[in-house]
């Protein structure tokens, strides 16, 4: 299995061999190491005008050593799936940044980093899997964001669709071997 991504089959036989461990948080694993604005910028998002410090799926890209590394650690701790730097990158939640164009490629570097560190250590005996991680927007189709009108929706299915779609998309083209839908409402 290594180098490719498991299949259905292949991931059901391992599931009725053993428990299969689950990596950790990210956005707690950063925050050992102090990054600052300038870390969260690529070259195209260097004089981007909203900041964007906190945004860490945009470490996928601006700074993929770095998620390597955590992933790595995930990997050394007894880890077989690593989740995707990615629970934030739809385009809905990615507009609160101005960056919402690169919400596809961000979910296909999130899917590459996960993919080449399952990869490095992957054998045929235990392989790592790559989970693509699909958090919540931060908009709902079920409640209003104004409490004066209990109708109103600031998104709708149809944009919750596509934006998930395309988060997918990017996942599966990045090297996810399954789906995990998180905090989701």
């Amino acid at each position: 299995m290594e180098d490719s991504n498991a299949t259905a089959p292949q991931i059901e036989r391992l599931l009725e061999d053993r428990i299969l461990i689950l990596d950790g948080a990210y956005g707690t694993a950063f925050q050992a190491y102090q990054l600052t604005e300038q870390d969260y910028r690529t070259v195209e998002l260097s004089d981007h005008q909203i900041p964007l410090k906190g945004n860490h799926d945009l470490l996928c890209l601006s700074r993929p050593e770095i998620v390597q590394q955590v992933h790595e650690s995930y990997l050394q701790a007894g880890a077989d799936i690593l989740t995707t730097n990615t629970f934030s990158a739809t385009s809905i939640a990615q507009a609160d940044f101005g960056t919402e164009r690169l919400a596809r490629q961000l979910n296909e570097a999130g899917a590459r980093v996960a993919r080449a560190a399952a990869d490095s250590i992957s054998t045929p005996d235990k392989p790592r899997l790559v989970a693509g991680s699909l958090g919540p927007t931060n908009r709902t189709a079920s409640l209003s964001p104004d409490v004066n009108r209990p109708g109103f929706r600031n998104v709708t299915f149809d944009e919750l669709v596509e934006a998930y779609r395309d988060a997918i998309e990017g996942l599966a083209t990045g090297g996810a071997d399954l789906l995990m839908i998180e905090t989701v409402f």
